[in-house]
């Protein structure tokens, strides 16, 4: 006797869904801390998720830029979970072994934002090409400053290589223009420490020009202490890097020149992107740049 065996449409529906949830592989998202700037990043990278079916997301984040622990923590939460690869935006080196271990179970680590110096085990990084957002901001100050004029530097935190190097990168490309460099001050990519840091280097240089920040939580602190000394707005010049955290609104008032607009929710995508071709095996770029843009009163409306 010869037995056949036919399946409606709907049992074939739920046996292909049933398929579908037994292939999908789990991935792992961890932010540094709560700005809009990785939560946009966040959002992007839910989206391209929830786009791909086949894709588990599960999304984790530090309480500050230097939550080191809480990040550590976060690795090996995933690791247990069993996802199969790991974007991170690395808030410090030393989260470094933890990533080891990551790698040695097996996982895909995809680096998105910035590097980990002297760490070769990432797949990938997904960022912007920092020292070229750096000219950038440079290159905008050249037009606006000449030989000899003071001007002061508002750090992230120093030691983070995307950081510094927007740093080098703003040096660079001021090209022949020989401007004093009177303060540099650590903020910790804090609104906290923009107002504190930029009240102390006002009061050691009244005659300063400009200020650069390397990255964007500061600026609205920036700006409120330049408000408090009653500088006005084209005394000094303000030139940020991150265009977020209030900073398109400090442009729209005028009361920040410029901003390096980085692309988070490119970095969110791109980022969990190359994580799935990575486990799928396919060949993914060690490097992929999701651009800089320069952001000025006269297309800030281009940013929203």
């Amino acid at each position: 006797m010869k037995l056949q065996f036919f399946m409606g449409p709907a049992l074939v529906a739920v046996m292909a869904n049933a398929a579908a949830a037994a292939e999908s592989v789990k991935i792992g998202l961890i932010t540094k801390f709560p700005v809009p700037f990785y939560s946009t990043m966040e959002e992007a990278a839910k989206k391209y998720a929830a786009d791909h079916p086949g894709i588990e997301l599960i999304t984790g984040q530090g309480q500050s830029a230097t939550d080191i622990e809480g990040q550590i923590a976060l690795i090996e939460s995933m690791v247990t979970q069993g996802v199969k690869g790991l974007a991170i935006t690395p808030v410090d080196p030393t989260v470094a072994p933890a990533l080891d271990k990551a790698v040695a179970a097996g996982i895909k680590v995809v680096l998105v934002d910035n590097s980990i110096p002297g760490w070769k085990s990432q797949t990938a990084l997904v960022s912007t090409n920092n020292l070229n957002g750096g000219k950038i901001a440079g290159e905008f100050l050249k037009t606006k400053l000449k030989d000899g004029d003071k001007i002061a530097i508002l750090e992230g935190v120093p030691g983070v290589p995307a950081l510094d190097e927007r740093v080098t990168g703003m040096m660079e490309g001021l090209g022949g223009i020989k401007v004093d460099v009177v303060a540099k001050g650590a903020t910790n990519c804090t609104l906290e420490l923009g107002t504190s840091v930029t009240e102390d280097i006002l009061t050691a240089n009244p005659d300063l020009k400009a200020i650069y920040a390397a990255c964007g939580p500061p600026i609205p602190g920036a700006v409120k202490s330049l408000a408090n000394a009653n500088v006005a707005n084209d005394k000094i010049i303000l030139v940020g890097f991150d265009a977020c955290c209030g900073e398109l609104e400090a442009i729209r008032a005028g009361t920040e020149d410029a901003s390096v607009a980085q692309f988070p929710a490119k970095m969110g995508e791109l980022g969990i992107a190359t994580v799935v071709k990575a486990i799928q095996g396919e060949a993914v770029d060690a490097n992929v740049d999701t651009g800089a843009g320069l952001v000025t009163s006269e297309n800030v409306e281009d940013f929203d």
